[in-house]
């Protein structure tokens, strides 16, 4: 397996708003989660995100899409879409199913995984990463007790009480996207009210740092730009009252100025 980050140009703008958006099984009382989240870039909007989640306290799946628009589509017809779904057991999230697929001018690719017990049991990615010299090489340790990138941001809240309190953030989430593997830690900032249709409230501010592991390239310069990035931060809304926190707001420079997605909706009520 090889792969890549898509963290470089306009086309992975829409990448960062769909790696942040991350439940129907059971009889238990379901909340769906309707976001919608505007992707600006240096402050000019250029896309939009969706995101159709509908969660129990044990089970969740996610349909998230996002595609860009106006002036950023002249320059880069990116769209993509990613699935998953899984159990929520013990305050942790164990994935089933997880599935992406990002275009643009010149290509398709889609990424399909199957997971068990927090662990990788199959991976088909069509068409295949070119294999690179410099791509740090994945073992089998690098498939196990990871989320896929739409369960990393499914966050069960840790503690009783303000789910907005430090415990929001203090966490490590391991990622493996069927490609690469790295940790994303996140830390407390702080605590702000925020509006948009269907919630008005609190959310938790955390900084978050990207940890490349394993299957990315060690001397592409988007991976060390990275790697080294202070400036990336998330923004944890409560889902209603099923103890789960998701992106209300994510910002993260690139290369090419700052990436922001920002909630414009984020409505949650009876499935």
């Amino acid at each position: 397996m090889s792969g890549r980050r898509s963290t470089r140009g306009v086309a992975g703008i829409a990448a960062v708003g769909l790696a942040l958006f991350a439940g129907t099984l059971g009889a238990a009382r379901a909340d769906s989660l309707r976001a919608v989240y505007g992707i600006s870039l240096i402050g000019l909007p250029i896309g939009v995100a969706s995101v159709a989640a509908n969660i129990t306290p044990s089970t969740y799946q996610i349909d998230a899409r996002a595609r860009l628009s106006g002036l950023a589509s002249l320059v880069s017809n990116s769209r993509g879409a990613s699935t998953g779904k899984g159990a929520i057991v013990g305050g942790q999230v164990v994935p089933a199913t997880f599935a992406t697929t990002a275009s643009n001018a010149n290509m398709t690719r889609t990424v399909r995984m199957s997971l068990a017990d927090n662990a990788v049991t199959g991976v088909d990615i069509a068409p295949p990463f070119d294999d690179k010299p410099d791509r740090v090489p994945l073992s089998a340790k690098d498939q196990q007790g990871i989320v896929d990138p739409v369960g990393a941001f499914v966050l069960p809240e840790t503690t009783s009480g303000d789910p907005t309190s430090p415990a929001a953030c203090n966490r490590t989430v391991p990622v493996f996207d069927g490609y690469t593997r790295f940790d994303v830690t996140l830390a407390y900032v702080g605590q702000r009210h925020v509006t948009a249709k269907g919630y008005s409230g609190p959310v938790a501010i955390c900084s978050a740092r990207y940890v490349p592991i394993a299957g990315h390239r060690r001397d592409r310069p988007a991976t060390k730009f990275m790697a080294e990035n202070r400036d990336i931060e998330v923004w944890l809304a409560p889902v209603g009252n099923l103890k789960v926190l998701m992106p209300f707001r994510v910002s993260v420079r690139t290369m090419i100025g700052t990436a922001v997605a920002e909630a414009t909706e984020f409505s949650v009520g009876p499935k």
